[in-house]
C-alpha cells in the first residue's frame, strides 16, 4: 500500500501516463477500501474517548468521502485526485500500524 502511494507523492516520483494513471487511482481506491474496515475495527479496541481512536475514525470518514470524488477531466486533474487518495491512503496505513501494530 505504501508502495502504490510512494508512486505520486515520493520527491522523485514521475508523473504518470494516462493510462497508468487509471491503474494507479483504482488500485489506491481498493487499497483504501480494504483499509477502511481494519481501522474502524482497531478503533473498536479502544475507549470511546480516547484521541487516537477518535482522530483514526475522522481519517476513516475523510477517506470514504474521497473514495465518493471523481477526478475531473485531463491528466492534470487526475494526478492532482491520485495525490489527494494517495495522502489518504498513507493516513490510513498509519492509523492501522500506531492501532493495530502492524506494517501496511
Amino acid at each position: 500500500m505504501r508502495a502504490a502511494t510512494r508512486r505520486l507523492l515520493a520527491d522523485d516520483a514521475e508523473l504518470p501516463a494516462f493510462e497508468e494513471l487509471q491503474t494507479l487511482t483504482l488500485r489506491l481506491r481498493g487499497h483504501m477500501m480494504l483499509l477502511i474496515p481494519e481501522v474502524e475495527m482497531a478503533t473498536g479496541r479502544l475507549p470511546k474517548d480516547d484521541i487516537p481512536r477518535y482522530c483514526a475514525l475522522a481519517c476513516v470518514g475523510e477517506a470514504r468521502m474521497k473514495l465518493n470524488l471523481r477526478a475531473g477531466r485531463g491528466l492534470p486533474a487526475g494526478i492532482a485526485h491520485a495525490k489527494r487518495l494517495s495522502r489518504s491512503l498513507n493516513a490510513l496505513c498509519d492509523h492501522y500500524e500506531n492501532l493495530a501494530g502492524e506494517r501496511t
